[in-house]
């Protein structure tokens, strides 16, 4: 509480002052702190999935060139013609030379696929003659572990870096032995990796990245200097030799290391390779390491600088604040004509923009108040019209209805029954336009006013009228304006019918649509030329629609529905000279469905 009260009773300058630093340099020290490790995480977390990535496409790669030997062994061990000409008798030299000039699918194969550089077959036969590609094994080569472990495996392939004695080179080989003939003679097929294919796909990898045989022989590098050697030349720990599959932290040349180890299990071998990426941790950290340093610096200087600062911002701040509460104190005294002047695109800046706006505001809201309510009587005043369209004078409602009744009377006595009828269908549309109030009522009375307007102008024209009302179930209770869509059946008849001599067909439809309903009114009647059109649309748009239009016509709807509903309720008109008229308004609300 007194710590509370002391930063209370401090001023602002002060204040803002000791908040500023105390608030600033923990927070920035603890950010720098977590942000340091944060990006050292994200470096080596970066270079990992990129080590794994890489080891992957090498393995890949790898397969996919070493896959070409595997299918040319395959070939050879069924080929009859390289059995018979490494493992037959020969009677002299001559069917020797004779019989390898013919056999030349090995030197096709050295040709046709770039991924091997040799073909080599060994195989005993004391008549036989060595070409380099059909080798009699002497004791020496019988002697290798690779040539004995190739007879052991029984067909199976294996793969070893071994030296080709041919061009005194090492080479990623596969071996395997095949039967010579039925007596159980066997012979030693070594078929070549292509050096610069293999090593070509270690060449465009980042990190160092090693191919290893079984007996952790490099057999492939981008580093210079350690193919051939033995794994342990890295000067990793010695556990790496063992290390299958895996990522694994280990020390490199005496550095902490990440070690990511993929497999590559040929097909129908009895051993295989092992692909190896090693990255230093120290090495991918050291633009980290380089960042945070920079870092330090920049966040030292910073707090120094705005320690020099924060005096002189605190200094206006609270002169701008001082500003704005002067004008609060006016405005809290009734004075809405006040105008606060505060440059800036601060907070105080903005709050000082947003007193101006409120005061605006205010008086925008009063003018608002006053369209509303003038929109409200200008509704009403356009509803009184309506009440009073058809008829002259209210002054004796009464003595009009019996007036009427009595004139329905005496047809209906004088066997007129059409004349009654019509008689009492205008004293029916009469009662409900004189009943009609300011409110609303619903669209099956409204429809009814219209069933009965066209029943009297049937009796009228007879055969030249038809006409259909549809409305879809459970719209007869929506609320709508009264004399809303009538008006537009009128239209239909005046326009439609009078100037035509055929027989016009009327049709008020009522529709559930998204958000509301559509009425729609159309005719085959005379129709709106071009240019009648345009200006009927010109003049609903504007305000120069004639009295008589504007009194009872098609204006006097669509200002109804526009200050009822809105814009998108206005009325819309579709016509075509001598093919009829369609007018279409919307009411939203009501039970609307899709």
């Amino acid at each position: 509480m007194f710590f509370i009260r002391f930063m209370n009773d401090m001023k602002m300058k002060k204040k803002l002052a000791i908040t500023f630093i105390s608030a600033a340099v923990l927070p920035l020290l603890l950010c720098g702190l977590f942000l340091t490790g944060k990006l050292r995480e994200t470096a080596v977390t970066n270079a990992f999935a990129q080590a794994s990535n890489n080891v992957e496409r090498v393995r890949k790669r790898t397969e996919e060139l070493i896959k070409v030997p595997l299918d040319i062994s395959n070939r050879l061990m069924n080929d009859n013609r390289m059995k018979k000409a490494a493992g037959q008798k020969y009677d002299s030299y001559v069917d020797v030379i004779q019989t390898y000039r013919e056999y030349t699918d090995i030197r096709d194969y050295l040709q046709l696929y770039k991924e091997i550089s040799g073909i080599r077959v060994y195989a005993v036969n004391p008549g036989a003659l060595n070409n380099w590609e059909f080798i009699q094994p002497d004791a020496s080569v019988m002697a290798q572990d690779w040539y004995r472990e190739a007879i052991d495996q029984k067909g199976m392939a294996g793969w070893n870096f071994m030296k080709d004695e041919r061009k005194d080179a090492d080479d990623l080989s596969l071996i395997r032995s095949f039967p010579l003939d039925s007596s159980g003679r066997k012979g030693v097929l070594v078929i070549n990796v292509d050096k610069q294919r293999l090593s070509s796909i270690l060449d465009q990898e980042s990190f160092p990245t090693l191919i290893v045989d079984d007996r952790n022989r490099i057999v492939a590098s981008n580093e210079a200097g350690v193919t051939g050697k033995d794994l342990s030349a890295i000067h990793a720990d010695e556990d790496i030799r063992s290390l299958q599959a895996g990522s694994y932290d280990l020390s490199v040349n005496d550095k902490s290391s990440k070690v990511v180890i993929a497999s590559i299990r040929p097909q129908d071998s009895w051993n295989g390779l092992r692909v190896i990426c090693i990255f230093s941790v120290a090495e991918i950290t050291h633009d980290a390491n380089q960042v945070i340093r920079l870092g330090v610096v920049v966040m030292t200087a910073s707090l120094i600088f705005a320690a020099a600062l924060i005096y002189a911002s605190a200094s206006l701040l609270s002169g701008r604040l001082l500003r704005l509460s002067k004008h609060m104190s006016k405005v809290r005294s009734g004075s809405w004509e006040t105008f606060l002047d505060i440059d800036g695109k601060d907070e105080i800046g903005l709050l000082s923009r947003q007193f101006n706006a409120l005061v605006r505001e205010v008086n925008d809201l009063v003018h608002e108040v006053q369209e509303t309510n003038r929109q409200k009587y200008l509704v009403e005043q356009r509803q009184n019209e309506m009440k009073f369209k058809m008829l002259a004078s209210q002054i004796h409602p009464h003595f009009l209805f019996n007036s009427l009744e009595s004139i329905r009377m005496e047809a209906h006595i004088r066997k007129q029954d059409d004349i009654a009828e019509a008689v009492w269908l205008l004293s029916t549309l009469l009662r409900s336009s004189l009943e009609t109030g300011n409110g609303k009522i619903s669209l099956g009375q409204e429809l009814e006013r219209v069933r009965c307007y066209l029943d009297i102008q049937k009796f009228r024209y007879e055969d030249r009228l038809r006409y259909q009302l549809t409305v879809d179930a459970g719209l007869e209770e929506m609320q709508v304006p009264p004399l809303i869509i009538q008006p537009l059946v009128e239209n239909a008849v005046v326009h439609g019918l009078d100037s035509r001599a055929e027989a016009v067909f009327i049709e008020v439809e009522a529709k559930a649509v998204p958000r509301g309903v559509r009425v729609k009114v159309s005719d085959n009647g005379a129709g709106f030329t071009p240019d009648r059109l345009a200006l009927v649309r010109e003049k609903l748009a504007s305000d120069m629609m004639d009295e008589e239009e504007q009194r009872i016509g098609l204006r006097n709807v669509n200002d109804r529905l526009v200050l009822l509903y809105g814009v998108s309720s206005a009325l819309q008109i579709e016509s075509e000279p001598e093919a009829g008229t369609c007018i279409a308004f919307f009411i939203p609300g009501g039970d609307s469905r899709c």
